[in-house]
Protein backbone atom coordinates (compact mmCIF):
# COMPACT_ATOMS: atom_id res chain seq x y z
CA UNK A 1 0.00 0.00 0.00
CA UNK A 2 1.39 3.67 -0.73
CA UNK A 3 2.11 5.72 1.69
CA UNK A 4 -0.38 8.39 0.34
CA UNK A 5 -3.18 5.69 0.62
CA UNK A 6 -2.70 4.52 4.28
CA UNK A 7 -4.88 5.42 6.71
CA UNK A 8 -3.27 7.47 9.95
CA UNK A 9 -3.84 6.33 13.87
CA UNK A 10 -2.32 8.69 16.54
CA UNK A 11 -2.14 6.81 19.57
CA UNK A 12 -0.62 8.06 22.90
CA UNK A 13 1.74 6.07 25.31
CA UNK A 14 2.33 4.13 22.53
CA UNK A 15 5.63 3.20 24.69
CA UNK A 16 4.21 1.40 27.53
CA UNK A 17 3.42 -2.44 27.51
CA UNK A 18 -0.47 -1.80 26.43
CA UNK A 19 -0.01 1.26 24.31
CA UNK A 20 3.46 -0.89 22.09
CA UNK A 21 0.84 -3.91 21.87
CA UNK A 22 -2.18 -1.42 20.37
CA UNK A 23 0.65 0.05 17.94
CA UNK A 24 1.93 -3.34 17.07
CA UNK A 25 -1.74 -4.62 16.30
CA UNK A 26 -2.76 -1.24 14.29
CA UNK A 27 0.46 -1.17 12.44
CA UNK A 28 0.15 -4.91 11.20
CA UNK A 29 -3.54 -3.65 10.49
CA UNK A 30 -1.52 -0.94 7.51
CA UNK A 31 -2.23 2.09 9.20
CA UNK A 32 0.53 4.23 9.33
CA UNK A 33 0.95 5.47 13.29
CA UNK A 34 1.86 8.43 15.29
CA UNK A 35 3.55 7.06 18.29
CA UNK A 36 2.32 10.20 20.81
CA UNK A 37 5.27 9.57 23.82
CA UNK A 38 6.33 11.56 26.39
CA UNK A 39 9.62 9.59 26.68
CA UNK A 40 10.97 9.74 23.43
CA UNK A 41 14.55 7.48 24.20
CA UNK A 42 12.05 4.77 25.05
CA UNK A 43 9.65 5.54 21.97
CA UNK A 44 12.55 5.29 19.58
CA UNK A 45 13.35 1.96 20.96
CA UNK A 46 9.86 0.47 20.73
CA UNK A 47 9.85 1.86 17.27
CA UNK A 48 12.87 0.11 15.66
CA UNK A 49 11.48 -2.99 17.37
CA UNK A 50 7.35 -2.88 15.92
CA UNK A 51 9.11 -1.67 12.44
CA UNK A 52 11.70 -4.77 12.70
CA UNK A 53 8.32 -7.02 13.93
CA UNK A 54 5.37 -5.87 11.60
CA UNK A 55 7.78 -4.35 8.52
CA UNK A 56 5.10 -1.61 8.46
CA UNK A 57 8.11 1.25 8.07
CA UNK A 58 5.66 4.09 8.89
CA UNK A 59 5.57 4.41 12.13
CA UNK A 60 6.49 7.78 13.45
CA UNK A 61 7.73 8.89 17.10
CA UNK A 62 6.19 12.21 18.09
CA UNK A 63 6.73 13.98 21.24
CA UNK A 64 3.61 14.60 23.99
CA UNK A 65 3.36 15.12 26.89
CA UNK A 66 -0.15 15.38 28.66
CA UNK A 67 0.83 16.99 31.47
CA UNK A 68 1.25 20.20 29.79
CA UNK A 69 -1.38 21.89 27.73
CA UNK A 70 1.00 23.89 25.56
CA UNK A 71 2.49 20.80 24.71
CA UNK A 72 -0.59 19.11 23.73
CA UNK A 73 -1.95 22.21 21.79
CA UNK A 74 1.62 21.83 19.53
CA UNK A 75 1.03 18.23 19.17
CA UNK A 76 -1.94 19.04 17.57
CA UNK A 77 -1.26 22.07 15.80
CA UNK A 78 1.49 20.05 14.18
CA UNK A 79 -0.88 17.48 12.60
CA UNK A 80 -3.28 19.81 11.91
CA UNK A 81 -1.28 22.30 9.90
CA UNK A 82 0.00 18.90 7.91
CA UNK A 83 -3.71 18.23 7.00
CA UNK A 84 -3.57 14.37 6.75
CA UNK A 85 -6.80 12.72 7.89
CA UNK A 86 -6.82 10.74 10.94
CA UNK A 87 -8.93 7.66 11.06
CA UNK A 88 -8.02 5.88 14.52
CA UNK A 89 -7.27 7.80 17.85
CA UNK A 90 -6.61 5.81 20.54
CA UNK A 91 -6.29 8.00 24.12
CA UNK A 92 -4.01 5.31 26.09
CA UNK A 93 -1.41 7.50 27.65
CA UNK A 94 -1.92 7.42 32.04
CA UNK A 95 -0.47 7.84 35.28
CA UNK A 96 -1.22 6.97 38.66
CA UNK A 97 1.02 9.61 40.59
CA UNK A 98 2.13 8.97 44.04
CA UNK A 99 1.84 12.51 45.65
CA UNK A 100 0.26 15.62 44.62
CA UNK A 101 1.77 17.75 41.64
CA UNK A 102 0.82 20.86 40.24
CA UNK A 103 1.39 21.43 36.19
CA UNK A 104 2.03 24.60 35.00
CA UNK A 105 -1.32 24.70 34.12
CA UNK A 106 -2.81 24.81 37.61
CA UNK A 107 -4.12 21.19 36.81
CA UNK A 108 -2.98 17.93 39.57
CA UNK A 109 -0.73 15.92 37.25
CA UNK A 110 -2.93 12.88 37.27
CA UNK A 111 -5.90 14.90 36.53
CA UNK A 112 -4.04 16.91 33.26
CA UNK A 113 -2.46 13.13 31.78
CA UNK A 114 -5.41 11.06 32.36
CA UNK A 115 -8.44 13.58 31.55
CA UNK A 116 -7.32 16.80 30.31
CA UNK A 117 -4.66 16.40 27.92
CA UNK A 118 -6.57 13.46 26.35
CA UNK A 119 -9.60 15.84 26.13
CA UNK A 120 -7.66 18.82 24.57
CA UNK A 121 -6.00 16.79 22.28
CA UNK A 122 -9.33 15.22 20.96
CA UNK A 123 -10.90 18.17 21.03
CA UNK A 124 -8.21 19.78 18.51
CA UNK A 125 -7.48 16.81 16.25
CA UNK A 126 -11.17 16.73 15.32
CA UNK A 127 -11.36 18.63 11.91
CA UNK A 128 -8.91 15.48 10.74
CA UNK A 129 -11.68 13.31 11.23
CA UNK A 130 -14.54 12.15 9.44
CA UNK A 131 -17.01 9.56 8.91
CA UNK A 132 -15.90 6.57 10.01
CA UNK A 133 -13.02 7.85 12.33
CA UNK A 134 -12.92 5.79 15.32
CA UNK A 135 -12.31 7.28 19.13
CA UNK A 136 -11.11 5.02 21.72
CA UNK A 137 -10.19 5.97 25.21
CA UNK A 138 -8.68 4.05 27.56
CA UNK A 139 -10.64 3.99 31.11
CA UNK A 140 -10.82 1.75 34.25
CA UNK A 141 -13.44 -0.43 35.99
CA UNK A 142 -12.15 1.86 39.22
CA UNK A 143 -14.80 4.60 37.19
CA UNK A 144 -17.53 3.30 39.31
CA UNK A 145 -15.93 4.22 42.37
CA UNK A 146 -14.96 8.13 40.95
CA UNK A 147 -16.10 11.33 42.61
CA UNK A 148 -16.35 14.38 40.71
CA UNK A 149 -15.64 17.46 44.12
CA UNK A 150 -15.51 20.64 41.79
CA UNK A 151 -13.40 22.88 41.60
CA UNK A 152 -11.45 20.56 43.54
CA UNK A 153 -11.20 17.85 40.87
CA UNK A 154 -9.32 20.35 38.65
CA UNK A 155 -6.69 21.62 40.82
CA UNK A 156 -6.22 18.88 43.75
CA UNK A 157 -7.61 15.30 41.83
CA UNK A 158 -10.33 14.99 44.59
CA UNK A 159 -11.56 17.09 47.95
CA UNK A 160 -9.22 16.38 50.84
CA UNK A 161 -6.35 15.23 51.22
CA UNK A 162 -3.78 13.33 48.37
CA UNK A 163 -4.90 9.26 47.74
CA UNK A 164 -3.63 8.15 44.67
CA UNK A 165 -6.40 5.58 43.98
CA UNK A 166 -9.37 7.71 44.38
CA UNK A 167 -7.55 10.32 42.44
CA UNK A 168 -7.11 8.05 39.66
CA UNK A 169 -10.59 6.33 39.57
CA UNK A 170 -12.20 9.97 40.10
CA UNK A 171 -10.19 11.03 36.32
CA UNK A 172 -11.33 7.61 34.83
CA UNK A 173 -14.76 8.38 36.09
CA UNK A 174 -14.19 11.68 33.99
CA UNK A 175 -12.72 10.21 31.20
CA UNK A 176 -15.78 8.20 30.59
CA UNK A 177 -18.02 11.18 31.09
CA UNK A 178 -16.44 12.57 28.19
CA UNK A 179 -16.58 9.71 26.05
CA UNK A 180 -20.17 9.38 26.65
CA UNK A 181 -20.38 13.25 25.86
CA UNK A 182 -18.65 13.22 22.93
CA UNK A 183 -19.71 10.70 21.07
CA UNK A 184 -23.62 12.19 21.73
CA UNK A 185 -21.93 15.37 19.87
CA UNK A 186 -20.08 13.34 16.79
CA UNK A 187 -22.99 10.81 16.33
CA UNK A 188 -24.34 13.01 13.00
CA UNK A 189 -20.86 12.87 11.77
CA UNK A 190 -20.46 9.13 11.96
CA UNK A 191 -17.43 9.77 13.95
CA UNK A 192 -17.39 6.94 17.04
CA UNK A 193 -16.32 7.29 20.03
CA UNK A 194 -16.32 4.19 22.80
CA UNK A 195 -14.49 3.92 26.45
CA UNK A 196 -12.17 0.43 26.83
CA UNK A 197 -11.58 -1.17 30.35
CA UNK A 198 -8.48 -3.15 30.26
CA UNK A 199 -9.02 -4.59 33.19
CA UNK A 200 -6.12 -5.13 35.92
CA UNK A 201 -3.27 -5.45 33.45
CA UNK A 202 0.49 -6.41 34.99
CA UNK A 203 2.03 -3.03 33.83
CA UNK A 204 4.60 -0.52 35.65
CA UNK A 205 1.60 1.81 37.05
CA UNK A 206 1.24 -1.14 39.28
CA UNK A 207 4.26 -0.34 40.48
CA UNK A 208 4.77 2.88 41.96
CA UNK A 209 7.39 2.97 44.96
CA UNK A 210 5.16 2.53 48.00
CA UNK A 211 5.66 0.25 50.92
CA UNK A 212 3.13 -2.51 50.08
CA UNK A 213 3.70 -2.22 46.23
CA UNK A 214 6.15 -5.65 46.66
CA UNK A 215 3.56 -7.65 47.94
CA UNK A 216 1.18 -6.33 45.16
CA UNK A 217 3.59 -7.82 42.83
CA UNK A 218 4.27 -10.87 44.78
CA UNK A 219 0.95 -11.85 45.24
CA UNK A 220 -1.34 -10.42 42.52
CA UNK A 221 0.88 -9.91 39.01
CA UNK A 222 0.81 -13.59 38.51
CA UNK A 223 -3.09 -13.76 38.35
CA UNK A 224 -3.51 -10.51 36.63
CA UNK A 225 -3.91 -9.31 32.42
CA UNK A 226 -0.48 -8.99 30.29
CA UNK A 227 -0.56 -5.91 28.51
CA UNK A 228 -1.61 -7.84 25.36
CA UNK A 229 -5.16 -9.14 27.15
CA UNK A 230 -4.99 -5.74 28.90
CA UNK A 231 -4.72 -3.98 24.82
CA UNK A 232 -7.30 -6.65 23.36
CA UNK A 233 -10.69 -4.56 24.08
CA UNK A 234 -8.96 -1.50 22.84
CA UNK A 235 -7.50 -3.08 19.44
CA UNK A 236 -11.03 -4.21 19.09
CA UNK A 237 -12.62 -1.34 18.92
CA UNK A 238 -10.29 0.48 16.80
CA UNK A 239 -10.23 -2.58 14.12
CA UNK A 240 -12.96 -5.01 14.00
CA UNK A 241 -15.98 -4.09 11.68
CA UNK A 242 -18.02 -5.63 14.07
CA UNK A 243 -17.95 -2.20 15.92
CA UNK A 244 -17.59 0.37 13.40
CA UNK A 245 -20.78 1.94 13.79
CA UNK A 246 -21.02 1.34 17.69
CA UNK A 247 -20.68 4.37 19.69
CA UNK A 248 -20.83 5.87 23.07
CA UNK A 249 -20.23 2.77 24.80
CA UNK A 250 -18.16 0.95 27.28
CA UNK A 251 -16.34 -2.12 26.46
CA UNK A 252 -14.24 -4.70 29.01
CA UNK A 253 -12.99 -7.96 27.53
CA UNK A 254 -14.12 -7.01 24.25
CA UNK A 255 -17.68 -6.95 24.79
CA UNK A 256 -20.08 -3.86 25.47
CA UNK A 257 -20.83 -3.29 29.28
CA UNK A 258 -24.11 -1.76 30.51
CA UNK A 259 -23.74 1.14 33.06
CA UNK A 260 -25.95 1.84 35.82
CA UNK A 261 -28.63 4.68 35.30
CA UNK A 262 -26.59 6.93 37.46
CA UNK A 263 -24.03 7.19 34.55
CA UNK A 264 -26.62 7.67 31.54
CA UNK A 265 -26.87 10.64 32.20
CA UNK A 266 -24.56 11.21 34.78
CA UNK A 267 -25.97 14.03 37.21
CA UNK A 268 -22.72 16.26 36.87
CA UNK A 269 -22.03 14.87 32.80
CA UNK A 270 -22.66 18.72 31.54
CA UNK A 271 -21.02 20.85 34.53
CA UNK A 272 -17.67 18.56 33.61
CA UNK A 273 -17.53 19.71 30.64
CA UNK A 274 -18.47 23.46 30.88
CA UNK A 275 -15.29 23.84 33.07
CA UNK A 276 -13.54 21.48 30.77
CA UNK A 277 -14.39 23.47 28.12
CA UNK A 278 -13.44 26.90 30.14
CA UNK A 279 -10.33 24.93 31.58
CA UNK A 280 -8.78 24.60 27.43
CA UNK A 281 -10.32 27.47 25.71
CA UNK A 282 -6.80 29.10 25.61
CA UNK A 283 -5.46 26.35 23.58
CA UNK A 284 -8.37 25.84 21.13
CA UNK A 285 -8.57 27.67 17.62
CA UNK A 286 -12.41 27.25 16.97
Amino acid sequence: MAETEMKIAVITGADGGMGTEITRAVAMAGYRVVMACCNMERAQLRRQQLITETGNTQIECKHLDLASLATVAAFADHLLQRKEKISLLMNNAGTMETARRTTADGLERTVSVNYVGPYLLTRKLLPLMDKGSRIVNMVSCTYAIGRLDFPDFFTKGRKGSFWRIPVYSNTKLALTLFTLKLAEQLRERGITVNAADPGIVSTDIITMQMWFDPLTDLFFRPFIRTPRQGADTAIRLLLDKEWEQTSGRLFASGRPKTLSAKFTPHAQQNELWELTEKTIKPWLND
